[in-house]
């Protein structure tokens, strides 16, 4: 772990300034911290117990691709970034350190790796495996191989991800290293989800969190489908990870109750260490949360929100800010990507949705993970990829406004010169169907792409407006689609709390409300959900008893989340009618596009077999295509760092 240069690690008050007039008029107030590790950034924030943010301050962590889809990481930068962002906080917005009671970390769902012998970062860099950088991202997509090997097990436990296990998580990548790296550096090496790696540098110890184990790491909580020992020890043997069942899979965290301790969100796992808390300029022995992946803090910064719903809203059967009503309400945490967190009082299995995991967060709770592929990133391409981007870029910046914001009001004009009753109007013979990055939730299918019906010659800014308009469109239908999968499967989905910078584009939110027929809720905090949500459960860990008994979770949210806005959908039937019939189009474009893509294939195959017999060796394409179809089952989604 890196040090940073001296300094005093908190301010000691005098007796003076007890007494001092200045310091009557500003009362002791306990604070907590939270920290979020995203893709590209650390982040850190400072709130006190009424909930509200008293300091935030981020600072950019190194990213490494060594070649072709190989993304890296060090913990050793990642936690000089951490140390720097809250010294900062607490000097610029005069903090006394020894005011913050707790602290928790989330993070990306990325795979962290150190020695066992001496705690030091282990490399993930080959073929050498010798520098520090010992992190494989989550959107790391190297074990190919090794996901289609585990999938073709066809192990009980991938019911709990959504049928197959994702290239993103973090076994496939453990897997990968064991092909490798050298037998004797793996032998030594233990294994942690990014956020438990950053809660161990913290405490010294060798906790675990549910949320990470359970929804990236095939941890099956014990009483779970007849497990036993939480880790699948029959699973590992069949993959050729066998070695990590020895000494009861102490290389990833034990046995919880025997040679491991597991954690719910927020739970005590220990304390800020001596080591640690001189890096991070603040007090030792203050208590530590249990860690969560970041969109899971995007879940607790977002659905506690105090805002007016109508009945249709709500569960009539409880109080509206009963922890019930949160079975009701799906987390968008929305960036490059969207995961869509969801809860359920017993379990909820959705075809092409991860989960359901239990104790993740709330102790005997379900959680469920959609997601879709690129939203963000999807909107970003579209424009950039069109003949009128430069011309409408320079435009917007001559108005000091974003592209985004530009293009919003120019389809407001759009409206009213071609006095269009709606803006959704001016789409409405323009059909996009934009999975081009592939499909997360409900397909669950990285070959799926995109598909237009409509397209013209248009090159100018109504052209590009139109097809921005039309991206928006299909993602609001998507979500609609994702919604409506996992509501027949059992859920019961009746609003969207969003999080992240698509909560500022008006015209989506809306869009997304009259798509899904639900209000859509945007927090306070935009662009600070997730980090807020990391320091409730840093309040959770403070407020342990004796006996290590926390303040129940939803209490703490209730009590510090912050007053949202409601989006509610049109009531333009009109409208709703539109909106209907193009959802039925995307279904025929979802639908048509995997039955054109089968047709194909299968008459390729034939292809393939009949050059195989003639020439012998001519059969390149056809194992692709084979190949493609094995790997059609395992998830992808690009990066929703958040």
């Amino acid at each position: 772990m890196a040090s940073l240069p001296f300094r005093q690690p908190y301010r000691q008050q005098s007796r003076q300034m007890s007494t001092d007039p200045h310091n009557e008029l500003n009362p002791h107030m306990d604070h907590y911290v939270g920290i979020d590790v995203g893709t590209g950034s650390a982040r850190a924030c400072v709130i006190d117990g009424k909930g509200d943010i008293v300091g935030l301050a981020s600072e950019n962590i190194g990213l490494w691709q060594p070649e072709q889809g190989y993304y890296e990481q060090s913990t050793n930068d990642i936690w000089r970034c951490i140390c720097s962002s809250v010294q900062r906080i607490l000097n610029q917005h005069n903090i006394n350190p020894s005011t913050i009671r707790g602290m928790a970390f989330d993070a990306t769902c990325s795979l962290a790796v150190f020695s066992h012998d001496t705690d030091e970062p282990v490399s993930v860099t080959g073929p050498n495996f010798d520098n520090d950088r010992n992190v494989v991202l989550w959107l790391d997509h190297r074990p190919v191989e090794e996901t289609a090997k585990i999938n073709a097990t066809g192990h009980n436990l991938l019911r709990y991800v959504g049928g197959t296990m994702s290239i993103e998580m973090e076994i496939p990548k453990v897997l990968w290293l064991k092909n490798n790296m050298p037998s004797e550096l793996f032998d030594r090496c233990k294994f942690y989800d990014l956020a438990d790696a950053l809660t161990h540098m913290a405490t010294g110890n060798e906790n675990r969190s549910y949320c990470s184990t359970v929804c990236k790491q095939g941890y099956v909580p014990v009483g779970v489908d007849g497990s036993v020992k939480g880790w699948q020890g029959d699973f590992l043997e069949e993959i050729g990870l066998g070695d990590l069942v020895k000494d009861d899979y102490k290389r990833l965290g034990g046995v919880n109750g025997e040679n491991g301790v597991y954690r719910s969100a927020g739970e005590k796992c220990g304390t800020l260490s001596e080591k640690a808390a001189y890096e991070l300029g603040l007090p030792a022995g203050i208590a530590v949360g249990s860690g969560v992946i970041d969109a899971y803090a995007g879940w607790v910064g977002t659905v506690g929100a105090k805002v007016k719903l109508d009945g249709t809203a709500l569960s009539s059967e409880y109080a509206s800010n009963d922890r019930h009503q949160a079975f009701t309400r799906l987390a968008a945490v929305a960036g490059t990507s969207t995961c869509h967190i969801a809860m359920s009082p017993k379990p909820v299995f959705v075809k092409g949705v991860w989960g359901p995991y239990r104790d993740v967060l709330i102790p005997d709770y379900w959680m469920a993970e959609g997601g879709q592929s690129a939203t963000g990133e999807l909107l970003k391409h579209v424009l950039e990829t069109h003949p009128a981007f430069q011309q409408v870029l320079s435009i917007a910046e001559s108005y000091n406004m974003n592209i985004y914001d530009y293009l919003n009001e120019h389809l407001k004009d759009m409206k009213t010169k071609q006095n269009a009753p709606t803006i959704s109007y001016l789409g409405r013979h323009f059909f996009f169907y934009g999975d081009l990055f592939g499909n997360r939730s409900p397909v669950a299918d990285p070959r799926m792409t995109g598909s237009v019906i409509g397209l013209s010659s248009d090159k100018s800014q109504d052209g590009l407006a139109l097809f921005y308009y039309a991206t928006m469109e299909f993602i609001a239908l998507q979500t609609h689609q994702i919604i409506e999968t996992m509501n027949k499967s059992g859920h019961q989905i009746k609003s969207i709390f969003m999080s992240g910078s698509q909560c500022q584009n008006a015209i989506l939110m809306s869009l997304m409300a009259s798509a899904c027929d639900m209000p859509v809720l945007i927090p306070q905090y935009v662009h600070a959900a997730v980090v807020h949500g990391a320091a409730m459960l840093g309040a959770k860990a403070a407020s342990a008893d004796k006996d290590g008994k926390t303040e129940p979770l939803w209490d703490i949210m209730d009590r510090m989340s912050k007053p949202g806005r409601a989006i509610p959908p049109t009531n333009d039937p009109h409208e709703k009618e539109l909106l209907a019939v193009k959802y039925k189009v995307f279904l025929e474009q979802c639908e048509s596009q995997q039955g054109y893509r089968k047709d194909v294939d299968h008459v390729v195959g034939k292809w393939g077999k009949a050059s195989e017999d003639t020439e012998g060796t001519l059969k390149p394409k056809a194992e692709q295509g084979e190949k493609g179809k094995e790997g059609g089952g395992i998830n992808t989604r690009l990066p929703g760092s958040i």
